[in-house]
């Protein structure tokens, strides 16, 4: 199976939850696995359960308080829950906690960890973390926008650190700017981080340009054909002159023209466009060595169809 693609979820990732309506919720992974397995895609991948990621893991991205005040949060509701009291602390004003959060958190890190480690090994030629909670707006020290820590980062920071790499990139195609991401990686100039996303939106973050950003704030209603020329003219040629050893995807489908959480309009074949050029880069500096984790998409039919899309490119299907 060393060529297949690696996917990486596990059943706490389900467990969590943010209460009735929430957008962010547990059918996200049920959509994309019903249409793995209707489309036949699934027996094309090398599926795998992930193992819990190790605080010292976190620490490579997160401050040890910001770990500490999360977990104590989840494990604090148990004893609430049992006296009658709420199911969910908040973190924000669109972000709470369940009791099964904190083990959520660590098996989405160590999906991301995991999936390093088998692309490393040759085990599989790259990998998707099918995994919430989502992870790009967790700055070092603050959980924000649906996101507590930050797989993709985490994953990033562990493989320079685990595997002696020079130069990675991670490049995030979320509606919504990657403040987190970029929060932990400016001013490591080991990392590239590239981006686009709709602007001005959520977060309200003075967005930073510097030697290892690229960020293309767009405006609303962006259709694919403006965000594919862009790509090409500027994420390109700064991708080729960093060379990475490894790439790193923010996969977020809520650019999509079907959900409504942005308003941008990319469709399924832009996904397709977008990773395929990911995957050159990866196959010209870095051996194929690509790891993809979800972040956004909340229009259950577009992000499962968006999904597939970018895992038919991965998985060369």
């Amino acid at each position: 199976m060393g060529q297949a693609t690696g996917y990486f979820t596990h059943p706490d990732c389900w467990r969590h939850e943010m209460g009735a309506g929430h957008p962010e919720c547990p059918e996200r992974l049920d959509a994309i696995q019903d249409r793995l397995l209707i489309t036949g895609l699934d027996a094309a991948l090398d599926q795998r359960e992930a193992t819990p990621a190790s605080l010292a893991d976190l620490e490579l991205a997160h401050g040890r308080m910001h770990l500490a005040s999360l977990r104590g949060l989840s494990d604090g509701l148990r004893d609430e829950i049992t006296a009658g009291g709420p199911q969910h602390a908040q973190v924000d004003p669109d972000t709470s906690i369940n009791i099964h959060s904190w083990d959520a958190i660590l098996v989405a890190a160590g999906a991301a960890i995991d999936a390093t480690d088998a692309v490393m090994a040759g085990e599989v030629a790259n990998a998707f973390c099918a995994v919430r909670p989502p992870g790009h707006h967790a700055t070092r020290n603050q959980a924000m926008g649906f996101c507590f820590v930050n797989n993709v980062a985490v994953a990033a920071k562990y493989a320079l650190a685990r595997y002696g790499l020079k130069r990675v990139a991670i490049i995030d195609f979320d509606v919504h700017h990657g403040n987190g991401t970029e929060d932990i990686v400016q001013g490591d100039e080991r990392i590239l981080m590239c981006s686009f996303y709709q602007h001005p939106f959520y977060p309200a973050w003075n967005h930073a340009q510097g030697p290892n950003l690229v960020n293309l704030p767009v405006p609303a209603y962006t259709k694919g054909m403006a965000v594919r020329e862009l790509a090409e003219s500027v994420w390109m040629p700064r991708l080729e002159q960093h060379q990475p050893e490894m790439v790193f995807i923010s996969a977020g489908f809520d650019a999509h023209r079907e959900d409504d959480m942005g308003q941008m309009a990319l469709v399924e074949e832009d996904y397709t466009w977008l990773t395929q050029r990911i995957k050159d880069i990866a196959l010209k500096h870095a051996q194929g060595r690509i790891v993809s984790c979800l972040e956004g998409g909340y229009a259950l039919s577009a992000l499962a169809r968006s999904v597939e899309a970018h895992l038919r490119v991965l998985a060369d299907v």
